[in-house]
């Protein structure tokens, strides 16, 4: 048994794009507040606020009258933001990562629900302070008599919902093989095997990375603060989106040409 995040594209209705949006901003918003008194207090008394700490913050930050707002979500995403800082701070100290950096708008952002903040019924998404499901476009379903233990849901610098699943499924063995094969990368070839088979490059991206330039040049000409920047910086994140899909859509489709050869 291990667990397993399937992923899917969701397009929320106005009112739940509304609220997902507060909520990603209230959990950017408490993740940096964090994150800046935990540095504040190193640099100045050289002390290490953990996670019990700064859940005292967020509990009274709720009641000052500047942050009230943030009782109008929900507060679990709150919650794992700071859970999230504190893996990271973890990680940095065992020589893992480096310092945590904080969180920009510009480059959207999650917010994770637990069980609690979310119902999970007739295969249907139903986030907390949410009356209605999530319109999700279900291009795979769930293994069977599964249910989600978390669910995350993320914005993407290009302005795409998607909302991640975790649930807990069986591994299956894979069958034994007596035949084996060597694979070496190449530059004129994606792949060479041992077989002699070459594998091409895809030839798709090309026209995509002059687009990519063009659009990369045109952002270093605008004003930064203006709305044609903002533009400019969402039409190159859109192309980068499409390549990075591309790049998904052609290994996925190596893998199943691949699979059926070995059958």
């Amino acid at each position: 048994m291990t667990q397993k995040a399937f992923n899917y594209r969701f397009y929320p209705t106005p009112e739940q794009e509304s609220l997902l949006l507060r909520t990603l901003g209230c959990t950017r918003l408490v993740y940096n507040r964090a994150l800046a008194a935990r540095t504040e207090a190193w640099y100045q008394e050289q002390k290490r606020v953990g996670y019990a700490e700064t859940s005292s913050m967020l509990t009274q930050w709720k009641k000052t009258k500047e942050l009230d707002f943030l009782n109008e979500v929900s507060c679990v995403p709150l919650q794992q933001g700071l859970r999230h800082l504190q893996t990271a701070f973890n990680n940095f100290f065992a020589g893992r990562a480096k310092y945590p950096v904080f969180k920009k708008k510009r480059n959207g952002g999650s917010a994770e629900f637990t069980r609690s903040a979310f119902r999970f019924k007739d295969g249907q998404v139903f986030l907390a302070k949410c009356t209605q499901e999530l319109p999700i476009r279900w291009s795979r379903m769930l293994p069977s008599g599964v249910e989600p233990s978390t669910i995350t849901v993320k914005l993407s610098t290009s302005g795409r919902w998607s909302v991640s699943l975790l649930v807990d499924v069986d591994i299956e063995k894979l069958p034994e093989l007596s035949s084996q094969v060597g694979i070496d990368l190449g530059i004129t070839s994606l792949l060479t095997l041992s077989t002699g088979e070459k594998i091409v490059n895809p030839k798709g991206f090309k026209s995509k990375y002059r687009q990519l330039r063009r659009a990369q040049k045109a952002l270093s000409r605008k004003q930064k603060g203006s709305l044609n920047r903002h533009k400019a910086r969402l039409k190159v994140a859109k192309l980068h989106q499409e390549i990075a899909d591309a790049r998904i859509d052609y290994r996925n489709c190596s893998q199943l040409d691949w699979c059926a050869k070995t059958k």
